[in-house]
């Protein structure tokens, strides 16, 4: 029999409402239809019960910096809200101000700046309030100071030696070079391991005599306020795709087969009877190429499809916050949201009631 995954008996019906079909030139079923009234057969309205029964996430792959997980049983508009607060609203520290004292390199007051302005400040923006708009100086709640003060020189060397490296002194002036300067009532912060994320990013390139002063200041911000704010290099999700054979592929098909989609995704093996048999072992490896379908005497025994409601993300952080901190506090800032949001149309709802009761009133007067 032909390896066929447990949801190839569902009904078209459940086909169309649970699943994105991909044809050889289109894409079918593009859009949810799984809301109440779609059906006659099917009650979806919403509940929170069978919400919480379908709703789930698993963790598939978690380091400092990178997290794949599965979001199920959600809408792509849920989905692409916390893909969206990931990059833009989840607020971090970054140098919003740079005093340049000194400044005797070749790069430009602004494109030095610029350059500082980028590096990612590791310090979690929860210890740290928002800078008042209207404030003039800084604060010890809500910025952070650093300094970057080096010189480049000559070292005393008596041989031909060409190489800057033996020649100079600071000739390269990196990340690890900004120095921390605790404001009045930051002692509490001096184990939290406040500095740049990374310790070899390049700032800038001196010679000889050569010379940077500068003071710099960290506020908390939001990536939709300027990107040196956005926690995440990139997030991103797919939908999990789900692929089943209509038949049985066997010897030179088998090895055409496997090359049609990405490795790990179709396996061949042998049956006891010596011959060579293809079946589906990994779908969630595939990119969906659609690259079976250039084969015609393949591509009538596949279906290519995708899980409407089964979100595969990525998430890579640029290490200010681990990217599981930063999913959960995405997901606290849409439950925030959410709660303004019924908080307004329950303020709505009761001054239409208070006008409406105001109006009666009068007519009876």
């Amino acid at each position: 029999m032909p390896h066929i995954s447990p949801s190839a008996t569902a009904s078209p019906l459940e086909e169309v409402r649970r699943k994105v079909k991909l044809t050889e030139h289109t894409v079918e079923n593009v859009n949810s239809t799984d809301f109440p009234g779609t059906y006659e057969e099917y009650d979806d309205a919403w509940s929170q019960e069978k919400f919480e029964e379908k709703f789930q996430i698993d963790i598939v792959s978690l380091s400092t910096t990178e997290m794949e997980f599965d979001m199920v049983g959600v809408d792509a508009a849920i989905a692409n809200s916390i893909r969206r607060i990931l990059l833009a609203e989840v607020p971090t520290m970054a140098i919003e101000t740079a005093a340049i004292w000194n400044n005797t390199s070749i790069i430009q007051d602004e494109v030095l700046a610029h350059r500082l302005g980028l590096i990612p400040i590791k310090a979690d923006p929860r210890l740290f309030e928002y800078k008042p708009k209207d404030a003039e100086a800084g604060s010890s709640d809500d910025t952070l100071q650093f300094s970057l003060k080096i010189r480049c020189s000559r070292n005393n060397v008596t041989t031909d030696a060409t190489d800057p490296r033996v020649l100079f002194k600071n000739h390269k002036v990196y990340s690890r070079d900004l120095e921390w300067v605790p404001l009045p009532g930051q002692d509490h912060l001096k184990n939290k391991g406040i500095g740049p994320v990374d310790k070899d990013i390049l700032i800038a390139t001196m010679r000889p005599g050569h010379e940077l002063d500068v003071d710099l200041y960290c506020v908390k911000g939001i990536g939709k306020d300027h990107a040196k704010f956005s926690p995440v290099a990139t997030a991103s999700y797919r939908l999990l795709p789900e692929i089943r054979l209509l038949r049985e592929f066997h010897g030179e098909e088998c090895e055409r087969l496997q090359k049609c989609f990405s490795p790990g995704v179709i396996e061949v093996r042998e049956t006891p009877e010596g011959k060579k048999m293809a079946r589906v072992v990994n779908a969630r490896m595939d990119t969906c190429s659609r690259n079976v379908f250039r084969h015609d005497d393949l591509k009538d025994g596949v279906v290519l499809q995708r899980v409407r409601d089964h979100f595969i993300f990525s998430v890579e952080s640029t290490g200010i916050l681990p990217p599981d901190t930063l999913v959960s506090e995405a997901m606290k800032i849409l439950m925030g949201k959410c709660q303004k949001f019924l908080q307004e149309l329950d303020d709505k709802a009761n001054s239409f009631t208070s006008s409406k009761d105001k109006h009666r009133k009068g007519k009876k007067s």
